[in-house]
């Protein structure tokens, strides 16, 4: 579960009478608007949105999948509880609705378990409860707006009806950032355990109780690995090592899913193995990562010591940890950093090294604090310009500036007083302005006419990034003679920049500003633009950057940033090709808004780069779209069985899917093997998935001596196991390019490298310009010995799940290809492949 990305907006409260109407929705039957994109072996709700799976349990022989769900729309918000149940994790019926959202709370992740003892109460001995532990996320409506707890509900008809357990929450720490609790029965204590995070501290606290209402806190697990985002869903389970010699040994898993700050961009899951005494979990491995050894340039024990600190964000003495107001700071050496929240985010300065010669490798040093990279032709201070409209002085009966109009939801609404980062004066222009409201509101505001007399438009923008092109952008246009010259987009964020549009060729004609919202919901829907201007001079965007910068004869030569977060990590730079060179290092925070520091110790040349926590992670999944998953209770533990939303919150509201949007992952049966690289998890399908496969029409390709290129199978594919085999010979690359379309112009390449890389490429997948983030590479590692390398793609209407080196590695991806686009071709790159082998098993429906 993640909390909507806009926070600067409240919640979206519904009267009484539709949340009693919520409580009763069934299924209604599925469009068929995008039907070449719904999963057949995947489940997805017949409408609406989903994204995490909850509650995930076994009973009496139903797998019940409970999930976060949308009742009232496509889009995140009204956050519920949808329900569906299998006998065999492939087919699924949906549910009525299990746990409506309130006025009061939305029902935000957790977990289900079947309270057999009845320890609870909530049931009877002989009829035992389900009961569910979720995290309510309490509105406006209950006076505690933004806080996160933990509450229960309970069913006595096996998950068909819920009622709300009238002590909630029964886990209340006052925190905004206290979610996702996972429940499970520990034998050993005859008691319950729980995990649960509190996500922008990067930690697990685990609890204990006898009854499911009374818990205790046991421990913490975390910062660890991979902190480049909030830390989510967590998961703790044993499972025996599988071929482990001698003695029969059992050890536990911690699954973390973290957004972003995943392997391959965005949301991703993460997990350690170690051991659980039913208070603690100690993950196996040194508790701290030891860089490299090398000559240390600045530890900030002694001062700046020859540091020059200029402007007012670095103070005049490195600092002592975390400064009032700051969250905790943890990750850096010794007892002093720099620091550039001295004066919280709205100072700003920079902090410059004495020269060095650079006589290792490679500079490896901690970072963390703000994710404001370096930009290109980016500017301080004000651009200048002559102002059109800064949204200052208003028509007072429309709210907007004379001539101005509204259409669509806008109308009656105008611009609005505003604390946004860097915007200019008191009001705002805002398509987030109507009233509950906010993300689902569309339309436009539109400019009176003017004479183009500057060859630039700039703006002040924040919000959505959805350019025109997309689905539903949320842009502001310069329109002339009817059509659009050009437009700029928002920046997924509520700190205003500085965009430019070029006017240049309708200079001396009329015009109009078009500030169009079409986003409809969800994921940064909704624009605010400021302080119009015109000019002869392009504003560059403002330069926010919160970095640690390499110069080197007075240019930057090397960048890093922070991840959002105050736990540092390690960056490394390879600076082999500046050896002898003379350099400094300058750290520089230019940002005032959210996120507006930089946190920096411990820079070292070495002879060997320094690993970061990401770098350091074992993952679930190398790929874009496996995120939030969680096992199920109520299986043995042989049958360790996990489901994940098969999403990324980069781009989730934006697929192009409807009536539903969201699916869920594979189901995949969950051990632990014994490596040369240690203990990894390996992943199967379960056997419900084998069961579908249609042996009898299985197809076979042998293509040998591929030359450069792409060489048809004569097969084709939609919904199938594909199995393929590579020999490269003496090509870089080689592998299979699947849902291809005729003329080869779509298709999702799968191969793998000499290298020792698997990759997932749906850069040309199909639909890829719904979001500009969607385009990818994946890139996971393999083991490819003498040439040769196998894997395994599970393929459906709309995603490739590949799995390879016996199940321990993993990439799933989503792609929205057309349904004509079923072909199979085999590929290489760089030489002559020695053969791509391809087994097709197509998958019954």
């Amino acid at each position: 579960m993640l909390k909507r990305p806009s926070t600067t907006h409240r919640w979206q409260a519904v009267v009484l009478c539709v949340v009693a109407f919520v409580a009763t929705l069934g299924v209604a039957p599925a469009s068929a608007d995008t039907p070449e994109h719904r999963p057949v072996h995947h489940f997805s709700p017949a409408q609406n949105w989903m994204n995490d799976p909850n509650g995930l349990v076994f009973h009496q022989g139903v797998y019940h999948l409970f999930f976060q769900h949308n009742p009232l729309g496509n889009v995140w918000g009204n956050m519920s509880w949808g329900h569906a149940t299998s006998t065999d994790l492939v087919h699924w019926t949906e549910q009525p609705v299990a746990i409506p959202f309130d006025a009061t709370e939305g029902v935000f992740s957790g977990s289900v378990v079947v309270d057999e003892r009845n320890t609870s109460g909530l049931g009877t001995a002989k009829n035992p409860p389900m009961v569910a532990m979720y995290t309510s996320a309490y509105t406006a409506a209950s006076g505690r707006e933004g806080i996160q707890a933990q509450s229960l509900a309970y069913s006595t008809d096996d998950g068909r009806t819920w009622t709300k357990y009238a002590g909630n929450p029964v886990i209340d720490i006052g925190s905004r950032e206290f979610r996702d609790p996972k429940v499970f029965w520990y034998a050993p204590a005859r008691e319950w355990r729980m995990v649960a995070v509190v996500a922008s501290e990067h930690k697990v606290l685990i609890w204990r109780s006898k009854d499911l209402k009374e818990w205790t806190r046991l421990s913490e697990f975390g910062p660890r690995n991979a902190t480049g985002g909030v830390w989510e869903c967590p998961d703790l389970f044993p499972l025996t090592v599988e071929g482990a010699r001698g003695k029969k040994q059992t050890k536990w898993v911690m699954l973390v899913s973290l957004n972003p700050g995943g392997i391959a961009g965005g949301s991703g899951t993460q997990y350690f193995v170690g051991d659980f005494d039913g208070t603690t979990f100690t993950p196996d491995g040194p508790a701290t990562y030891e860089p490299p050894k090398g000559r240390l340039l600045q530890g900030f024990e002694d001062g700046y010591a020859g540091w020059t600190p200029t402007g007012t964000a670095f103070g005049d003495a490195p600092v002592a940890g975390t400064l009032p107001g700051q969250q905790a700071v943890s990750g850096y050496v010794g007892e002093h950093l720099a620091n550039s929240f001295v004066d919280a985010d709205a100072a700003q300065g920079e902090l410059t090294s004495p020269e060095f010669v650079i006589d290792q490798r490679y500079l490896n040093f901690l970072v963390g604090g703000g994710n404001h990279p370096a930009v290109p032709g980016a500017t301080q201070g004000d651009p200048g310009g002559e102002v059109f409209t800064d949204f200052e002085d208003l028509d007072p009966a429309t709210r907007l500036p004379a001539g101005w109009s509204a259409t669509g939801d806008f109308v009656g609404y105008g611009a609005t007083s505003s604390g946004l980062p860097n915007h200019q004066g008191d009001k705002v222009l805002d398509t987030c302005v109507v009233p509950d409201k906010c993300d689902p509101a569309v339309g436009t505001f539109v400019s009176p006419e003017f004479t183009v007399t500057k060859k630039h438009v700039n703006l002040l923008v924040a919000g959505g990034d959805h350019p025109l092109g997309t689905s539903g952008p949320t842009v502001v246009e310069l329109v002339s003679g009817g059509s659009v010259v050009e437009s700029v987009t928002g920046n997924s964020s509520g700190e205003m920049d500085w965009r430019s549009i070029d006017a240049s060729s309708v200079v001396g004609r009329q015009a109009r500003i078009v500030v169009r919202d079409e986003h409809g919901g969800g994921d940064w829907g909704h624009l605010m633009v400021d302080d119009i201007r015109f000019s002869d001079t392009a504003a560059g965007p403002r330069d926010t950057q919160t970095t640690v910068n390499l110069v080197v004869d007075g240019q930057v030569v090397r960048s890093s940033t922070g991840a959002d977060s105050e736990a540092l990590d390690w960056a490394s730079w390879d600076v082999a090709d500046l050896r002898g060179r003379s350099a400094q290092i300058r750290i520089i925070d230019h940002s005032s808004g959210g996120w507006g520091h930089v946190l920096a110790d411990q820079f070292m040349l070495a002879s060997a780069p320094a690993r970061n926590g990401t770098e350091r992670a074992h993952w679930v999944d190398y790929g874009r779209d496996n995120y939030a998953g969680v096992t199920f209770n109520g299986l043995p533990d042989d049958q360790r069985t996990s489901i994940s939303w098969m999403s990324n919150w980069q781009y989730a509201g934006d697929v192009p899917t409807d009536p539903w949007r969201g699916q869920m992952t594979m189901p995949r049966r969950l051990s632990l093997v014994s490596t040369p690289d240690g203990l990894r998890l390996r992943q199967e399908p379960v056997r419900g998935v084998d069961r579908l496969l249609d042996r009898r029409h299985q197809e076979r390709a042998r293509v040998r001596s591929l030359r450069p290129g792409e060489h048809d199978t004569r097969m084709d594919a939609t919904v199938a196991q594909v199995e393929v085999r590579v020999d490269l010979g003496s090509a870089r690359e080689a592998g299979v390019v699947l849902r291809r379309s005729a003329d080869g112009s779509i298709g999702t390449r799968i191969g793998v490298r000499r290298d020792g890389t698997l990759l997932v490429d749906r850069t040309h997948s199909g639909d890829v310009a719904f979001n500009r983030l969607f385009a990818s590479l994946e890139e996971a590692p393999v083991t490819v010995r003498g040439g040769k390398a196998t894997f395994t793609v599970h393929l459906d209407r709309s995603s490739v799940e590949v799995l390879a080196a016996h199940g321990t590695v993993s990439v799933t991806d989503l792609v929205y290809p057309p349904a004509s686009a079923d072909g199979i071709a085999a590929y290489a790159v760089g030489g002559r492949a020695k053969a791509v082998d391809v087994t097709v098993t197509p998958l019954r429906h």
